[in-house]
């Protein structure tokens, strides 16, 4: 940069002898500057393409030898880079790339990536992977910390593979305070580190401090229904609504919240089962419901996002005659025929142990590390099952196993798959309760009540609303534009097409903006809109629907606009993306080892450009001859034809 920008720049001396020179800045904007003292280090992004598209829209009514670019490469924006180069090509406008800092540092971490949801149940165990990649901290040992408003919450180590290989972190804590909560997952700085201001990534996570419904059905009286609802019975943002079929067509429900519910026993609507956000199916044959109540069931999961469980019993699964049902279906193991001599006669006794998977889940990671989670399981006595279920569907993944001497593979305990918008689990072993009331477990153990809220917990996260919106990031700078996108179902969860959907956005200030949302036309029920925010802070979007003036919900997503370091995330010099920009467009790449050649291929440009250059007559005495001999010719022609 200083071979452009000192007073005594011989490089910039050089190409003003052959060029009429124009000079810009940018970073997430450029402009025309006309001193370069205003060249300073300031901005929070890189916009290469919109910088590239002014100077030449600038410059386009004067002769242009070429557009000289000098940058690290870094572009960090959403706008189009190939846009920008097809336009520079069309107008035969070469970029000439000079590009700045190192290639490749030699020490230095970077936390890349942080995969968290965006929301949360106040309470629940949080597990988020964050990423990692670092340069010269090869087989060495770093800490990852999560921080809640300045106190650290977590610490995990993580010991990094190969020199450059990146190592990914799984983070679990608990959320203990409601509301919008900004998490800062952190790695200290290290030595010799070149940039530090890379180690640091915040998540924006909303903590609800709401109660999910969910539906358990029960066919016969069992224990496990009374340990069930004990485990959860002091957790506030867990309901479960049970319905316990005590003899033919007669129920008794117990949470129900009003003397309506569930008053003909299990729903027979959409509407009266989608209420809901979980279902948990226990000992309850297939024969009890009709195929549309199966079918039901299937659009619970798959159309309204919902989570189902289904527990082992003498009655579920493939002894409940569950095989070639829409039930099946769902799933996440593969259900053997009914009637079959190994169904009918099947009992076991399991010995429960996570799997590699299971370790670290937010449903069966009941220990504060994953070590301690481990040992846990292996000391709890174990559980029996009727159901002989060993085989996973493809895609499906297994958190729970069971070891018992009378089987030659281990049983599988718990499984789960997504199944369209929602998630589907198995849990077939008919005692659970054995964790709570064996004689070998302390009185004050709690392993039992940690497993089933953190299952239930995590079996109706991310359960959508009939009205939802999110945003494509959670953080941006001031200014930058917020896309949103809302879908809109009514009660049944089938898209609506012609409701008024408003977003409104409140500024941290309190500043009230109402914004129109419009109907995507290629997606039903989706719904799209965009604000910029300029004020720093976390600005509120509440989105309402109403169809033909009836309600059909709201929905509230967050954003905060902020000073985003993005810069210092890849903060090498990108030589490729130089090197593509220049070779695009006709130009050449430079390193400062070479940019003295500037000048002279500049000079050589094949883009037609014209150079006028101005002298003075009387300064070239061969003019002034030839307009003589001209002059004198002319003479003596016309004296020798008698015209003088």
């Amino acid at each position: 940069a200083e071979a452009f920008g000192a007073p005594d720049s011989t490089l910039r001396a050089a190409l003003a002898d052959r060029f009429l020179l124009r000079f810009f800045r940018f970073s997430g904007s450029a402009e025309r500057i006309d001193d370069l003292s205003r060249l300073t280090g300031v901005g929070d992004r890189t916009d290469l393409g919109q910088a590239l598209d002014l100077a030449r829209r600038e410059l386009a009514a004067v002769p242009l030898a070429g557009l000289v670019l000098v940058t690290d490469g870094a572009d960090n924006s959403e706008s189009s880079l190939t846009e920008a180069l097809l336009s520079l090509e069309a107008n035969s406008v070469p970029v000439y790339t000079v590009g700045l800092g190192q290639e490749r540092f030699a020490r230095d971490i970077q936390l890349s990536r942080v995969v968290a949801p965006r929301s949360v149940l106040l309470g629940s165990t949080l597990v988020v992977d964050v990423v990692l990649e670092q340069v010269g901290f090869g087989r060495q040992t770093v800490e990852v910390q999560v921080e809640d408003d300045g106190r650290i919450v977590a610490s995990e180590e993580v010991r990094f593979p190969a020199d450059g290989e990146s190592a990914t972190v799984r983070v679990q804590f608990t959320t203990t305070e409601s509301g919008v909560r900004k998490f800062r997952f952190r790695v200290p700085p290290q030595p010799g580190e070149q940039v530090d201001r890379n180690n640091e990534q915040e998540a924006l996570i909303v903590v609800e401090d709401k109660r999910e419904r969910i539906l358990y059905f029960e066919g016969e009286p069992r224990f496990e229904v009374k340990f069930l609802r004990r485990a959860v019975s002091d957790d506030e943002n867990v309901q479960v609504v049970t319905l316990l079929r005590t003899a033919e067509n007669k129920f008794l429900r117990l949470d129900v919240d009003d003397s309506e519910e569930l008053a003909a026993g299990f729903p027979r609507t959409r509407e009266e089962l989608f209420a809901y956000r979980g279902l948990i199916l226990g000992s309850v044959e297939a024969s009890f419901f009709s195929h549309d109540q199966l079918r039901m069931i299937e659009e619970f999961v798959g159309q309204r996002g919902g989570g189902l469980l289904v527990l082992g019993s003498r009655h579920s699964f493939g002894r409940g005659g569950y095989s070639g049902t829409p039930l099946a279906d769902v799933l996440p193991v593969v259900l053997p025929a009914a009637g079959g001599p190994s169904t009918e006669s099947f009992y076991a006794e399991l010995q429960v142990e996570p799997t590699r998977f299971g370790l670290t889940h937010p449903a069966t990671r009941i220990a504060d590390t994953a070590e301690e989670s481990a040992e846990r399981w292996r000391g709890l006595p174990p559980v029996s099952a009727v159901n002989p279920i060993n085989e996973l569907k493809p895609g499906a993944s297994n958190l729970l196993t069971g070891r018992s001497p009378d089987l030659e593979d281990p049983a599988i305990v718990l499984a789960y798959q997504r199944y369209g918008r929602g998630k589907a689990l198995a849990l077939p072993v008919q005692d659970s309760w054995m964790w709570q009331m064996h004689a070998d477990v302390p009185l004050d153990d709690m392993t039992h009540e940690i497993f089933w809220r953190q299952l239930l917990r995590w079996l109706v996260s991310y359960v959508p609303d009939p009205v939802s919106v999110t945003t494509a990031q959670d953080r941006v700078n001031p200014g930058e534009p917020v896309a949103l996108t809302a879908e809109v179902e009514d009660q049944t969860y089938l898209s609506v097409n012609n409701a008024e959907v408003v977003a409104r956005v409140t500024a941290p200030s309190g500043a009230l903006s109402e914004i129109p949302m419009e109907w995507a036309v290629d997606a039903d029920g989706e719904y799209a809109a965009s604000f910029v925010p300029d004020e720093r802070g976390i600005h509120e979007i509440n989105v309402v629907a109403l169809e033909d003036g009836e309600f059909l919900g709201e929905h509230t997503a967050y954003v905060s606009a902020e000073e985003l370091p993005t810069e210092y995330f890849d903060a090498e010099m990108r030589a490729p993306t130089l090197q593509r920009i220049a070779e695009e467009t006709g130009g050449r790449f430079y390193t400062p080892a070479n940019v003295a050649m500037l000048p002279e291929d500049v000079s050589f440009t094949e883009s037609g450009t014209t150079v006028i250059e101005e002298r003075e007559l009387w300064d070239m005495p061969i003019i002034f001859l030839l307009l003589l001999a001209v002059v004198g010719s002319e003479w003596a022609y016309r004296k020798y034809r008698g015209l003088v």
